[in-house]
C-alpha cells in the first residue's frame, strides 16, 4: 500500500499547485479531464477501462499543457498499477513526473518524487536509495519542510545502520529528532516518526553494545507510541521485542523475560502475525537458555520454528531459531542434532550471504571437529573480511554520494548565485541605460524647447523689426504726404485761389466773349481746385487699421517673386482684423508664405502664383496656387520645407491640405482658427 500513500500525498500537492500553469485550457476540456478522472474511480469498472479513462484524461491534459492535471493523471495511473501489482510502472511514471516537475520548477513535487524513489530503491538498490534520499533531503531543507526532511533522514539512518555505519546512523537520527522537535503542535504522524528514530537509536546502540543507551531509547520509543491514539499495539509490541532483546544482551534476563512475556500474552498474536510471534518466542526461549532456565526448552524453540514456517517455507527469522537450536543441542552434547540445525541454518543463510551466514559458520566451527571445524573457521574469517570490505565500500559509497550530492548542491548554489549576480548586473545596466536615455532625452528635449523658444523670440523680434520698419516707412510717408498736402493747400491752392479772384474781377468787362472766356477759366480753375483739395484730403487721411501686416506680406511677396522670376497675384477676399490676430499666428503665416514661395521656385518650375486670404467660420484661410509641374501627393516624400510648414501649422492649431496634379500645378490650403 506504499504507492497508495504516495498517491494521496501527491494529490494534496497537486491541488495546491498554482493554476497559472494551465494557461491554454478551455473550460470544456478542463471539465472533461476531471470527469474522466472521477469516472476512473468507479469500483465497478475493470482495470483496463479505468486505465483507458485516465489515459484519455492525460492526453487532454497534455494538449492543454496543464502541469497540475498531467501530474494528477500520472498519480492516478500509479495508483491503478499498484492495485494490480504492476511495480515496474512506478519507475516510468515517477521519472515522467520528475521531468514535468523540473520543467515547471516545482521544488516541492521534485523533492517528494525523489523521496518516493528512495523508498522504491530501499530494499532493491542501496546506492540509488541513498542518492535519491540525499537529493530529497536537500530539497526539503530548502523548503523548510521539517517533517519530510526528517522522514527522509529516517530512511538514510536505516540504510546507514544496515551498512554497520552506526555512528553515521546515530548522527542522522539525532538530526531527524531535532527537526521534528521544531514542529509546533506535533501531529500523530510527527510523534510516530519520532518513535521510529528512538527505536533506530536503540538498535544502533545495541549493535555498539552500549546497552544502557539502547534501553533508554527503546523506552522512549515505547513511551511515545503509548501516547498515540488508536490501535498501536503492533508498533508497541515491536519496540518491546527490541527492548527485550537488548535486556537479554545486557544480562537483565528477568526484566527481558517480563518484557517479552507481555508481548506473548496476546493469544491472537500467533495467528495474526506468526512470523513476528516466532521472533518474540525465540527471543524469550533464548533468554531462558542464557539464564540457565532450560525446562521449557527445546519445546519453545521448536514452537517458534514451526510458527516461522509460512505455507511450509522457512521465513528469514527461522535462521536465528535454527542457530539457537544448534547452540542448545551442542551445549547438551547432542552433536547430531546440533549439526543438523547448524547446517540447516548455514544452508538457508547462504541465500543472503550476510552476518547470519557468518554466525552459522562460527557456530559450525564450534560444533564440528578437526579439519571440518578448521575449514568452517577459515570460511568464517574469509567471509568476515569480505563483509567488512563490502560494508566499508558501502559506507564509502554513502559518503561519496553525500559528497557528490553536496557538491552538486554547492554547484547549483554557485550557478544560482552567478545567475543572480548576472541578473542584478543586467538590471543595473538596464536601469543605468534607461536613466542615461532619460537624461539625454530630457537634455535634447530641453535643447529643443530652448531652440523653439529662441526661434519664437527670433520670430517675434523679426516681426517687431518688420513692424518697426513698416511704421518708420509709414511715418515717413505720412510726413511726406502732409508736406505735399501743405504745399498744395498753401501754395498752389492759394495761387489758384488768387488767380480765380483776379479773373473774377475781370468780370466787369461786359463783352460777351470776355465774359464767356473768363467763365471758362474760372470753371477750370474751380475744377483744379477741387481736384487738388481731394488729393490733399486723401494724402492726409490715415491708413486703415491693420494695413501694416498686409503691407509686410505684400512686400514679402513682391520681393520673393521678383527674386524668383514669378508673376503674382495677392488677394484679400475678406476683411480680416489683423490687429485682433496674435503675433504668433501672423509670424507663422509670414514664414509659411516664405517657405511656400521658396518651394515653388525650387521644385514647381511655375510661372505664376496666386495667394488668397479669406475669413471663413472664424478661421483665416490661405490658398497658395501655382501653375507648376505638380507632383504625386501620395508618393512624395516630405522634405524639410513641408515638415517645417506642417510643424508651424501644428503650433497654431491649423490644418493643411495639399492637392496637386502633374502638369496642372499645386494648391495648398491652410486653415487657422483665430481663437
Amino acid at each position: 500500500m506504499l504507492l497508495k500513500r504516495f498517491y494521496f500525498y501527491f494529490l494534496a500537492i497537486v491541488l495546491c499547485v498554482n493554476l497559472s500553469f494551465t494557461q491554454n485550457y478551455s473550460k470544456e476540456k478542463f471539465d472533461k479531464v476531471l470527469s474522466y478522472l472521477s469516472e476512473s474511480s468507479n469500483l465497478n469498472l475493470s482495470f483496463e477501462k479505468k486505465k483507458e479513462l485516465v489515459l484519455k484524461a492525460k492526453e487532454l491534459a497534455s494538449d492543454m499543457n496543464s502541469y497540475s492535471l498531467m501530474l494528477q493523471c500520472n498519480q492516478k495511473l500509479l495508483a491503478l498499477e499498484e492495485e494490480m501489482g504492476h511495480k515496474d510502472s512506478f519507475l516510468k511514471l515517477s521519472h515522467e513526473n520528475l521531468q514535468l516537475a523540473e520543467k515547471f520548477k516545482d521544488t516541492a513535487t521534485i523533492a517528494q518524487i525523489n523521496k518516493n524513489l528512495g523508498y522504491y530503491y530501499f530494499d532493491r538498490e542501496v546506492d540509488s536509495a541513498h542518492f535519491y534520499n540525499h537529493r530529497a533531503e536537500k530539497l526539503f531543507k530548502q523548503l523548510n519542510d521539517y517533517f519530510n526532511t526528517a522522514t527522509v533522514l529516517l530512511d538514510i539512518a536505516l540504510l546507514q545502520r544496515s551498512a554497520k555505519d552506526f555512528t553515521g546512523s546515530e548522527l542522522t537520527s539525532i538530526e531527524g529528532i531535532m527537526l521534528l522537535n521544531k514542529i509546533k503542535n506535533p501531529t500523530k504522524e510527527v510523534i510516530r516518526k519520532k518513535s521510529f528514530f528512538y527505536n533506530n537509536l536503540g538498535v544502533v546502540f545495541n549493535g555498539l553494545e552500549q546497552y544502557d543507551k539502547s534501553i533508554e531509547y527503546q523506552n522512549k520509543s515505547i513511551e511515545l507510541k503509548l501516547k498515540l491514539k488508536g490501535n498501536n499495539k503492533a508498533a508497541i509490541d515491536f519496540s518491546k521485542n527490541n527492548l527485550g532483546n537488548v535486556l537479554k544482551n545486557a544480562g537483565q534476563y528477568d526484566l527481558a523475560l517480563k518484557t517479552l512475556g507481555e508481548v506473548l500474552e496476546d493469544e491472537s498474536l500467533e495467528s495474526e502475525s506468526p512470523d513476528f510471534y516466532a521472533m518474540v518466542l525465540d527471543n524469550y526461549a533464548h533468554t531462558l537458555y542464557l539464564s540457565n532456565n532450560k525446562e521449557a526448552l527445546p519445546g519453545l524453540y521448536h514452537k517458534a520454528l514451526k510458527a516461522s514456517r509460512v505455507n511450509g517455507v522457512d521465513a528469514y527469522n527461522s535462521i536465528i531459531i535454527l542457530q539457537h537450536l544448534a547452540e542448545y543441542y551442542n551445549d547438551l552434547g547432542l552433536k547430531d542434532s546440533a549439526k543438523y540445525y547448524g547446517y540447516e541454518a548455514k544452508r538457508y543463510s547462504e541465500k543472503y550471504h550476510n552476518d547470519d551466514l557468518l554466525t552459522s559458520l562460527l557456530l559450525l566451527s564450534k560444533i564440528e571437529e578437526g579439519d571440518i571445524a578448521a575449514n568452517h573457521l577459515r570460511n568464517y574469517v574469509r567471509l568476515n573480511d569480505s563483509l567488512q570490505k563490502s560494508e566499508r565500500a558501502i559506507r564509502n559509497k554513502f559518503t561519496r554520494i553525500k559528497f557528490e550530492t553536496n557538491e552538486i548542491e554547492e554547484e547549483n548554489i554557485k550557478i544560482a548565485r552567478e545567475r543572480l549576480w548576472l541578473l542584478v548586473i543586467s538590471i543595473v545596466v538596464i536601469v543605468a541605460s534607461f536613466l542615461l536615455y532619460i537624461i539625454f532625452a530630457q537634455r535634447n528635449k530641453n535643447k529643443k524647447l530652448e531652440f523653439i523658444q529662441q526661434q519664437q523670440q527670433t520670430n517675434e523680434e523679426i516681426y517687431n523689426l518688420l513692424l518697426t520698419q513698416n511704421e518708420v516707412v509709414e511715418d515717413a510717408r505720412a510726413l511726406e504726404k502732409k508736406r505735399i498736402s501743405e504745399e498744395l493747400h498753401d501754395g498752389v491752392l492759394g495761387k489758384l485761389f488768387g488767380a480765380r479772384l483776379s479773373l473774377d474781377s475781370l468780370n466787369t468787362n461786359s463783352s460777351a466773349e470776355a465774359i464767356k472766356t473768363r467763365s471758362q477759366y474760372i470753371a477750370e480753375l474751380k475744377m483744379v481746385e477741387e481736384d487738388i483739395r481731394k488729393v490733399s484730403h486723401e494724402l492726409n487721411t490715415d491708413f486703415v487699421s491693420g494695413s501694416g501686416f498686409r503691407d509686410i506680406i505684400k512686400t514679402l511677396v513682391e520681393t520673393q517673386t521678383v527674386a524668383y522670376g514669378l508673376e503674382y497675384k495677392l488677394e484679400w477676399q475678406s476683411t480680416i482684423d489683423w490687429d485682433e490676430v496674435s503675433n504668433k499666428i501672423k509670424i507663422h503665416f509670414y514664414r509659411i508664405i516664405q517657405e511656400a514661395l521658396h518651394n515653388i521656385y525650387k521644385h514647381a518650375k511655375a510661372n505664376k502664383v496666386n495667394l488668397i486670404f479669406k475669413l471663413e467660420n472664424s478661421a483665416i484661410c490661405l490658398s497658395i496656387i501655382d501653375d507648376g509641374v505638380g507632383f504625386d501627393v501620395n508618393r512624395a516624400k516630405s522634405g524639410i520645407g513641408l515638415k517645417n510648414m506642417n510643424s508651424r501649422i501644428k503650433e497654431i492649431n491649423g490644418k493643411i491640405h495639399i492637392t496637386s496634379k502633374k502638369v496642372e500645378g499645386t494648391t495648398v490650403n491652410i486653415d487657422v482658427p483665430i481663437s
